[in-house]
């Protein structure tokens, strides 16, 4: 298998939808109800018993030596956290954020609640984009914090073109 990714033109559009469709195969594999909702702000809603998640997914591809380059989660420009938190009031959900980031032969998969990374991941200083750090000792500490659910994905191929 290639270690670098060669990215086509429609790349990230195609990785978004994989990115939701992978939070959804999990979250239903572990009983929830689930949807992708075409609303600004809000990916997929989410329901088992009393719970009701409103998850917006971040997805992207890594190349090789930028692994650990955060993923930009909220822009305040763009108020992106506010049109979470509406649309998640709209639906009578509890905001949740889920990041998909996949470079070479691995991915990784968290799944948090807004609460949750506010409290310990966000930072105290208000910034203008508030980012998902992928550096070594963030990964340890949602790999300890039981609040943050983590896949973890290792990508083998056994015979994949590509055509030369």
């Amino acid at each position: 298998m290639q270690d670098t990714i060669t990215k086509s033109t429609r790349h990230s559009e195609i990785l978004g939808k994989f990115g939701e469709y992978a939070v959804c195969n999990w979250l239903s594999r572990s009983g929830f109800e689930v949807c992708i909702v075409n609303h600004t702000g809000l990916d997929i809603i989410a329901c088992k018993s009393k719970y009701r998640l409103g998850i917006t997914v971040k997805s992207r591809t890594r190349k090789r030596g930028t692994e650990s380059a955060s993923v930009n989660v909220f822009h305040r420009k763009h108020k992106d956290r506010e049109k979470l938190l509406s649309a998640c009031e709209s639906f009578g959900c509890k905001p949740w954020l889920a990041i998909y980031i996949e470079c070479g032969k691995i991915a990784d998969m968290y799944l948090t609640s807004l609460a949750n990374y506010d409290r310990k991941y966000k930072g105290k200083a208000a910034r203008a984009i508030d980012t998902w750090s992928m550096a070594k000792r963030n990964k340890e500490a949602y790999g300890s914090d039981p609040d943050v659910y983590h896949i973890y994905f290792k990508i083998e191929e056994k015979r994949w073109p590509p055509l030369s």
